[in-house]
């Protein structure tokens, strides 16, 4: 059993969204992202309860005990952790989810709200966002874990919505083309 739900107004972090990478050059290639979120939203409310809710449904009687346990495992065995277990930019004082893809199922949806066409049009790496800092509307589907890996609780990615600049994280931020000027190929060879 899993639960698919909406996180409006969350902080991106580690955003490989448009191409697929093992952890660490090991395992299956991913798409991924991570969802920061505010200890009071109704968000972390709402991831709090789904990952009960497939808790009870796969381990019933033994959920509480076994979800203290993946809780305790850290970031290895829960996708939702304190982000003050961290050290990256943003991630203090926040919650944060950890979602991924196997690449043989695509690559999750991105997109962004179209005002005028009131639709939803994708996003491609050239158009510089979605990017780390940005804010976003996450899509996923939280699930519980019990196979030869072990137990765990997981998150699937689905999709991301870009809603609103944000102050990037590390070095980069929104592609553009500011401070550029038209330079015209004079034909003389530069090398």
């Amino acid at each position: 059993m899993s639960t698919t739900l909406i996180l409006k107004n969350a902080r991106l972090a580690f955003p490989d969204l448009f191409e697929a990478k093992q952890f660490d050059g090991k395992g299956p290639f991913t798409y991924g992202a991570t969802f920061l979120m505010a200890p009071d939203s109704a968000e972390k409310v709402a991831v709090e309860a789904a990952m009960k809710e497939a808790a009870d449904a796969k381990w019933g009687a033994k959920a509480t005990e076994v979800l203290k346990a993946i809780r305790a495992g850290g970031s290895q065995k829960c996708c939702f952790v304190s982000g003050d277990s961290k050290t990256y930019d943003g991630f203090a004082g926040n919650w944060s989810l950890s979602a991924k893809r196997q690449q043989d199922s695509g690559h999750p949806k991105i997109v962004v709200y179209n005002p005028t066409s009131k639709e939803f049009d994708d996003l491609s790496p050239s158009d510089g966002k979605p990017y780390a800092g940005c804010y976003v509307t996450g899509k996923v589907e939280i699930w519980a874990q019990d196979n030869s890996f072990g137990k765990a609780i997981r998150a699937t990615l689905i999709a991301v919505q870009f809603t609103k600049d944000g102050d990037a994280f590390s070095a980069t931020g929104p592609a553009d083309v500011g401070g550029l000027e038209a330079v015209e190929d004079d034909g003389a060879d530069l090398a």
